[in-house]
């Protein structure tokens, strides 16, 4: 991943970052040393030199170290079972099959974290494509986009 230029978040854009970043705002606190990297092929927003935020066709999500680091974020959960972890680090979609559990409250387009069933360690960060009902009682499709996954360009990022 190639860096092109690094500078500090004005409050402006700061702030509709938050707003896009919705429930999951408080990621980017007010106190934080906040920063903007410009890197190829996706930008990253650092709170403390750590890289917390990507930008997917401008639209910020947590990263999974951010995730792994931060257990007290509300995030929504997706449980996978462990024949499932193997295509997830390869950065698979999820499929309904392999979902044991959900959180209640997912709806379509909403930022999920799929974790493993025994460890219950983030895998991947995603967008829903159905509800959380669905992705349990489904028997076979797509249940979860995959945006970013354990040993991928972002999670191999060095700073």
């Amino acid at each position: 991943m190639k860096v092109r230029n690094r500078y500090f978040l004005n409050k402006k854009k700061l702030k509709r970052i938050k707003k896009d970043l919705g429930e999951y705002s408080s990621i980017l606190h007010n106190k934080k040393k906040v920063e903007y990297l410009e890197a190829d092929p996706i930008p990253f927003i650092l709170v403390d030199d750590e890289p917390t935020v990507i930008l997917i066709d401008d639209k910020p999500y947590p990263t999974l170290k951010y995730l792994i680091n931060n257990k007290d974020t509300n995030i929504k959960e997706v449980v996978v079972d462990m024949g499932a972890v193997k295509f997830m680090a390869n950065g698979a979609d999820v499929m309904s099959p392999g979902i044991t559990d959900a959180s209640e409250n997912i709806v379509k387009g909403d930022i999920v974290v799929i974790v493993d069933e025994s460890h219950g360690k983030p895998l991947v960060v995603g967008l829903s494509l159905i509800t959380s009902n669905e992705m349990i009682n489904n028997d076979k499709g797509k249940a979860v986009k995959t945006l970013h996954f354990i040993g991928d360009d972002i999670w191999n990022l060095k700073i």
